[in-house]
């Protein structure tokens, strides 16, 4: 392969995946060949410039030499450059950039050192290590013992129980104290003999244990254990279940993403991570979280559950472990089925029938969309930003890249629409037909949801489709002037048709 100094290469292996061109790399061999090619080159080389001279027919070098004296032409005789020439020259040099900075180049498979390190940046997250620092945890510990003993207002406490609660209105160590009170409005502290201290300690730590990501991140950890307690309000479930079953659900809602650390099932199992080869490629994420949760509580100053009998903490090990193992999506159409089957004769003293605490997890987890939309949608920001991380990952160690993370396929509202339509809407709808009252405050806020965004996803199409035909028309007039097929005048002309106005030759150029 001919390559120069400058140039830029990316590497396949026998598979056709990019990988990461470094010294780690295993010994080519006639068995096991990697492919190697030229993406970005030095176009001031003349062997290059000669080959695209032919392959193009014309030559480059003086193709720009003949814009530049194209574009004084336009500047003087029509007192100002076109849009389209302005936006053009943009686009040239917004690639160039690319292809300039190593930041933006792991589609092209150039080295990066992945060596683990210790408060490693994460590489999603670029201003924040992944673990949280000493600093940042103390000093929030300190907030929240400080406001631990004040009295939360009823009008809080009312709003707390409502799905169209404002997370984003609400710092960590405040999250703590409506936790908090979440515990001991269900009556869960006199119920099993909770202390105070102890309860602390353990929010503290579940607090310390989740990590600096755009979305499974300790707000999301809040966000879905409040949906969970107002689901459990809604529906009086109190009613139907007893105490432990309740504390399950709700300690499962807070401990269920323990750790996450950004990337998902596929990738840890795509790039045989620790956790994927821990857990043999069964839920790796899930079982990490379960193990997470009782590592916390192994502790005697964070174990919430220290003064319950052994039977009773038995029941809520297996609960936890079966509530928090139920988010795995890819064991969704298998749980929702199976609910699906029981529920014309759902009855809830059935002890068969406790996969009601399994969908309502699974419901609080992917519940955003249940949400105001000025809640709901900077979530979907943040859960964008973590899966364009993953598939830019993907890229770059020559991974399989997951569809829906591809940041070159997938906008915001095509990510949602689908979503809302074939998971969403099927699990909350017979979660509605078990507890009807649920209809207006989940049901209904989802369809709006997906009336949004689908409005959104025909405006932006209709805008692609505008963009492309003023594109077509606009480079083919430029490239008519470019290549002498059409007089410089008769663009000066169309363009003093137009009125001097730039903005109307980007559509008509």
């Amino acid at each position: 392969i001919l390559a120069g100094p400058h140039d830029i290469l990316k590497l396949y292996n026998p598979q056709g995946n990019i990988i990461n061109i470094s010294p780690q790399l295993s010994p080519n061999s006639p068995h096991c060949c990697y492919k190697l090619e030229v993406v970005a080159a030095d176009c001031n080389s003349e062997l290059l410039g000669t080959e695209l001279a032919v392959a193009l027919g014309f030559d480059l070098s003086s193709m720009e030499k003949r814009l530049q004296s194209l574009e004084k032409k336009i500047l003087t005789e029509a007192g100002e450059t076109p849009a389209i020439v302005h936006e053009m020259k943009s686009q040239v040099e917004s690639f160039r950039e690319k292809l300039e900075n190593v930041e933006h180049l792991s589609w092209l498979g150039l080295f990066k050192d992945l060596s683990e390190a210790t408060n490693k940046p994460s590489p999603f997250y670029h201003k924040r290590t992944l673990r949280k620092t000493r600093e940042e945890c103390e000093h929030v510990k300190e907030k929240f013992l400080q406001m631990s003993s004040l009295e939360v207002s009823e009008d809080v406490r009312q709003y707390l129980k409502t799905p169209t609660f404002d997370n984003w209105q609400w710092e960590d160590a405040e999250i703590m104290v409506l936790l908090q009170v979440m515990y001991a409005d269900l009556d869960f502290i006199s119920a099993f003999n909770i202390e105070p201290e102890v309860l602390q300690q353990f929010l503290y730590e579940v607090y310390q244990r989740y990590n600096n990501i755009p979305f499974h991140n300790f707000k999301h950890c809040f966000c879905v254990t409040q949906m969970m307690y107002g689901l459990i309000w809604l529906t009086d479930i109190r009613s139907k279940l007893d105490s432990i079953d309740l504390l399950t659900m709700l300690t499962s809602a807070v401990c269920h993403d323990l750790d996450h650390t950004g990337y998902n099932n596929a990738y840890q199992i795509n790039a045989r991570t620790e956790l994927a080869l821990r857990y043999n490629d069964i839920s790796p994420l899930e079982n990490h979280h379960c193990a997470v949760a009782f590592e916390i509580l192994e502790k005697n100053e964070c174990n919430i559950f220290r003064n319950l009998t052994i039977e009773q903490y038995k029941r809520i090990r297996e609960g936890i472990i079966k509530c928090i193992l139920a988010t795995d999506m890819l064991r969704h159409n298998e749980i929702l089925n199976k609910f699906k089957s029981i529920l014309p004769e759902f009855d809830f003293s059935n002890k068969d029938h406790k996969d009601l605490m399994m969908i309502m997890i699974k419901v609080s987890d992917i519940s955003n969309e249940a949400r105001p939309m000025d809640v709901a949608e900077p979530w979907l920001d943040c859960l964008l930003q973590e899966f364009f991380n993953q598939s830019d990952m993907e890229k770059l160690e020559g991974l399989p890249v997951t569809p829906f993370m591809d940041r070159d396929k997938v906008t915001k509202p095509s990510s949602q629409t689908g979503f809302i339509r074939f998971v969403l809407f099927p699990l909350f709808i017979e979660l509605a037909n078990l507890f009807p009252c649920l209809e207006q405050h989940i049901i209904d806020p989802v369809r709006k949801a997906l009336d949004y965004y689908t409005e959104m996803e025909k405006a932006l199409e209709t805008e692609k489709q505008n963009r492309t035909q003023s594109d077509k028309t606009g480079k083919s007039d430029i490239l008519s002037v470019v290549t002498g097929t059409v007089p410089l005048e008769t663009l000066r002309v169309k363009c003093l048709a137009q009125g001097h106005d730039g903005s109307k030759w980007d559509l008509n150029l």
